[in-house]
């Protein structure tokens, strides 16, 4: 209690705004409380969900209206509706949902914080179900007093309490709350830990939960030490949702597992409940797969492009569009870049072409590829697969419906303008009269 009490005395200061998030239970109206009988001229904003999931919900949301009006403070509600006619939300889902709406909030107040009614008990009980139920190094450290989600400052400070000592002092200090008749059934996993296996550790030590808060730290401490790795890491390989993979191999599991973990974050910002351990192993096996080009989906429509040394996640859905433009003096291609005619130039790359008009079909044009196209490459005596030159050329496979192809009015293929010139390129001391810069 005391420990709670210095803790927020020494968080909050004269002016600060907070948002506390208020069921109407014991442990939300204890914690209402002790922020109120702090000698500090603080902005308290309650924030209530109906989940709609009980009868008596709309009882507990009367109950939190008139005993906020009676110590005039401001309350936000919001109702949770069904995620369809046939079907709910999940625990994982709900939770996503109550901070999205806590943010909007706190948002909406310019508050410092959010304070929830997370208790030592309720520590216990996370990191034993973490551990049952397999998670990471983040998850079986439970949760810490402060911590960031999502730019949301969310502060527990009942986590020095237990859930007996939140009982003494809403008796002793005649603190109204409802109940939630679901806590004391066991159908849900928490309530069964709750039950049956807290009652034999707290025979144990009756402060087993202060061993838990220094077990927590404790793993919180390494976990922020790997996390500093990992984010030199992204800052330097994950720019425009795009996963540099030169060296990716090489660093150790740990820290390519966890990068993955932040891009599927960064990517499921509002949902990340859609994915787990078994997405993270695939886009680890599609890293590791030999194939320089492999398209895979995720859930939420996002698309996994790996691309040689590149991993690309987008939602955006490229439709081709099939072109064919005339040949002009300087033709602006679909990709924003130019073919300019010009007079003269001593280079030559793949970027220039000299032709012989009398050895083509005029007029020239440029479209994008088509099933079976094939090319004389200069210096071969045989026809190769457009596909094949592409890929010995390493154009990434998002590029290659787009890749302009320079071709007669018998469409013979002539240029991979930047890739490849066919058995039509002229050199200096052939005759020419057209020169073409790809620029």
């Amino acid at each position: 209690m005391q420990e709670t009490i210095a803790y927020l005395n020494s968080l909050l200061k004269a002016n600060d705004t907070i948002v506390i998030g208020l069921s109407g239970g014991p442990d939300s109206m204890c914690l209402l409380n002790i922020v109120l009988s702090l000698k500090k001229k603080i902005k308290v904003i309650c924030a209530h969900i109906n989940h709609g999931l009980r009868k008596e919900s709309l009882n507990e949301q009367e109950f939190i209206t008139e005993y906020c009006q009676s110590k005039n403070l401001i309350l936000e509600t919001t109702t949770f509706t069904k995620k369809s006619k046939e079907e709910d939300y999940n625990e994982q889902e709900l939770r996503e949902k109550r901070y999205l709406y806590f943010a909007e909030v706190v948002e909406k107040y310019h508050a410092k914080y959010l304070l929830t009614a997370h208790h030592g008990d309720d520590l216990i009980e996370t990191v034993l179900m973490r551990i049952s139920r397999g998670s990471n190094l983040r998850g079986y450290s439970g949760f810490q007093v402060q911590s960031t989600k999502r730019n949301l400052t969310v502060i527990k400070p009942l986590i020095y309490m237990t859930k007996l000592e939140i009982e003494k002092y809403n008796k002793e200090n005649n603190i109204p709350y409802v109940i939630d008749k679901t806590n004391l059934e066991d159908e849900h996993t928490r309530n069964r830990y709750r039950h049956n296996i807290l009652p034999f550790l707290k025979e144990e030590n009756k402060d087993i939960h202060l061993k838990y808060i220094k077990y927590s730290n404790e793993l919180n401490k390494y976990f922020t030490y790997v996390d500093s790795i990992v984010k030199q890491e992204i800052s330097n390989r994950y720019i425009n949702k795009t996963l540099n993979l030169q060296g990716f191999t090489k660093l150790d599991n740990l820290i390519q597992t966890k990068i993955l973990e932040f891009i599927l974050d960064d990517n499921y910002y509002h949902n990340l409940y859609l994915v787990s351990d078994k997405h993270i192993n695939m886009l680890l096996d599609i890293i590791n797969n030999s194939k320089p080009n492999i398209t895979s989906n995720l859930p939420d429509n996002l698309q996994v492009i790996k691309s040689y040394d590149k991993l690309t996640f987008t939602r955006e859905v490229n439709e081709v569009t099939t072109y064919k433009i005339e040949l002009q003096d300087d033709t602006i291609l679909p990709n924003n870049r130019h073919i300019t005619k010009i007079k003269d130039t001593d280079k030559n790359t793949n970027y220039y072409i000299r032709l012989n008009s009398k050895e083509l079909s005029l007029p020239l044009y440029i479209r994008n590829r088509k099933t079976g196209d094939k090319m004389y490459i200069k210096n071969m005596s045989s026809p190769k697969k457009l596909k094949d030159i592409f890929i010995n050329s390493k154009l990434p496979i998002e590029k290659r419906d787009t890749q302009p192809i320079l071709v007669d009015s018998k469409d013979n293929i002539l240029w991979l303008p930047g890739l490849k010139k066919s058995k039509f390129d002229k050199s200096n001391n052939e005759m020419y009269d057209i020169i073409l810069w790809y620029n």
